[in-house]
């Protein structure tokens, strides 16, 4: 999950890095990565629910792990919205920056749950 995660992050990435230089105002294609990490977010989710239900041990603690995904899942949906406000091209900047952090919260997220990340 993690590998795929990072393949998501960064492809959101670049596709928003790419249309920063290219329109105006927010692309549907960095809306689109937007969705796609949080769908990759909420199978994430999914997948470690079912994984915790059936008795695999997290090393560090649980409340920090579950704290980490919900704060991930608000992230490309805040985003979004503050990228509908505020229709300048720099709003898909901003909109690159959920792919990077969300990176680094799957990556945290992983070394709670298996105390490394790979």
């Amino acid at each position: 999950m993690f590998i795929l995660g990072t393949v998501v992050c960064a492809l959101s990435t670049l596709i928003c890095w790419a249309m920063t230089a290219v329109r105006a105002h927010p692309a549907d294609s960095s809306i689109i990565s937007l969705a796609a990490i949080e769908l990759y977010l909420i199978v994430y989710g999914v997948y470690a629910g079912v994984r915790q239900a059936m008795g695999a041990s997290i090393t560090g603690e649980a409340w920090e792990f579950w704290g980490y995904i919900l704060t991930a899942l608000m992230l490309p949906v805040g985003v979004f919205i503050w990228a509908m406000v505020d229709k300048t091209r720099w709003s898909n900047l901003v909109m690159s920056f959920v792919g990077l952090v969300v990176f680094v919260m799957v990556y945290r997220m992983e070394e709670i749950w298996w105390g490394s990340a790979l």
